[in-house]
C-alpha cells in the first residue's frame, strides 16, 4: 500500500508578486522559486546552506532558502535576485558594481553575492572593506578571489 505524500496549498509573496502553488510539505524554498515559480536565479549548490548561492531575501534578512521548507515562507516577503534591479538594461547599484568591477565570472555564485550584498547594503551604506569581507563570507566563489567582489 502506497500513502501519498502529504501537499499544501501556499500562497507566496515573491518579489512583490502574489503566487499560489500546491507543494509536497517538505518541499525547500528554493526548490519552489526554481522548479514551481520558474525562478531560476536562485542557484541550488550544495544543498546544505554552507555555499550561499541558494541566498534570497526572506523579510528583507538574507537566508539559504536550500534550509527553509517552503511552506514557512507563507505570509513573507520572499525576494530573488530577479526582485533586485527588475530591469536588465537597469541593473540595480549592486549589479551595475559586479559588472563594472568584473566580480563575476562563471556566474554560478553571482545571484547569492548579489542578493546578500543587496541586503548588507540596505543596513550599512558604507561599509570598510573589513565589513564587506565580513558581509560575504558565507558566500563561497572558487572562480574570483574574492578581489573584485569587495574591492574598495
Amino acid at each position: 500500500m502506497t500513502v501519498a505524500e502529504p501537499h499544501t496549498t501556499l500562497r507566496l509573496n515573491v518579489n512583490g508578486i502574489s503566487h499560489t502553488v500546491e507543494v509536497p510539505d517538505r518541499r525547500l524554498l528554493s526548490d519552489v522559486l526554481r522548479h514551481d515559480l520558474g525562478l531560476t536565479g536562485t542557484h541550488v549548490g550544495c544543498e546544505h546552506g554552507v555555499c550561499g548561492a541558494c541566498t534570497v531575501r526572506f523579510d528583507g534578512a538574507p537566508v539559504r532558502s536550500c534550509l527553509v521548507f517552503a511552506a514557512s515562507a507563507q505570509g513573507h516577503e520572499i525576494t530573488t535576485v530577479e526582485g533586485i534591479g527588475r530591469d536588465p538594461e537597469h541593473p540595480s547599484d549592486v549589479q551595475q558594481a559586479f559588472i563594472d568591477c568584473h566580480g563575476l565570472q562563471c556566474g554560478f555564485c553571482t545571484p547569492g553575492f548579489i542578493t546578500t550584498i543587496d541586503a548588507f547594503l540596505d543596513e550599512n551604506p558604507n561599509p570598510s572593506e573589513d565589513e564587506a569581507r565580513e558581509a560575504v563570507s558565507g558566500n563561497l566563489c572558487r572562480c574570483t578571489g574574492y578581489q573584485n567582489i569587495v574591492e574598495p
